[in-house]
């Protein structure tokens, strides 16, 4: 299930866990703390399934941070495995409804399809696939998106046209591409 068939907005990623009673940081993007409606649960996904959290207690830390408390999650072991997913809600909060926020891909590993095969690959990664490197940024430019991954030889631009995207697997964050050639100087 993909958040759109839920009809979910994204409205940040939990950064890290902090101390050890299952508390993280939150990154927030394009909503104020104030605009969150703790009534609601929000929602990370699990295994490609939504699982709903209500934020228990939210302290700002800092612009766009803030450390919270989520139901079901009491130890800094249950707030590691949360550490990079990102955070949704049900509703669309003033200002987001508009926003397609791409942030969540980084960390992902990047793959180019191409029509050779080039070695070993995790089982889920296609033959002829190759490992490009992992994105460490997303380049919002308005009609023009772009991933930057780090690769051995140095950071890539790659741009994240629907057309070039074969598949992306949000449980094993990996997003495959067909990179046309000249893109990559590797």
């Amino acid at each position: 299930m993909s958040c759109a068939e839920h009809n979910f907005v994204r409205i940040g990623q939990v950064l890290k866990a902090n101390g050890t009673s299952g508390e993280v940081i939150i990154g927030f993007r394009g909503i104020d703390l104030e605009d969150i409606d703790t009534e609601e649960p929000v929602f990370i996904f699990m295994e490609g399934t939504p699982v709903p959290f209500f934020i228990e207690s939210l302290t700002r830390r800092g612009t766009g941070k803030a450390i919270a408390r989520l139901s079901d999650i009491c130890s800094a072991q249950e707030a590691e495995e949360i550490t990079g997913q990102a955070v949704y809600t049900g509703y669309s909060p003033e200002g987001t409804e508009d926003e397609e926020d791409l942030t969540f891909l980084t960390g992902w590993v990047l793959y180019n399809a191409t029509d050779k095969d080039n070695g070993p690959r995790p089982d889920d990664i296609p033959e002829g696939t190759v490992r490009i490197g992992t994105i460490t940024d997303v380049l919002d430019i308005p009609g023009n998106p772009c991933i930057i991954a780090e690769t051995k030889n140095g950071a890539v631009t790659v741009p994240l046209h629907e057309d070039l995207i074969k598949s992306l697997d949000p449980e094993s964050r990996t997003i495959i591409m067909t990179i046309p050639e000249g893109l990559l100087s590797l």
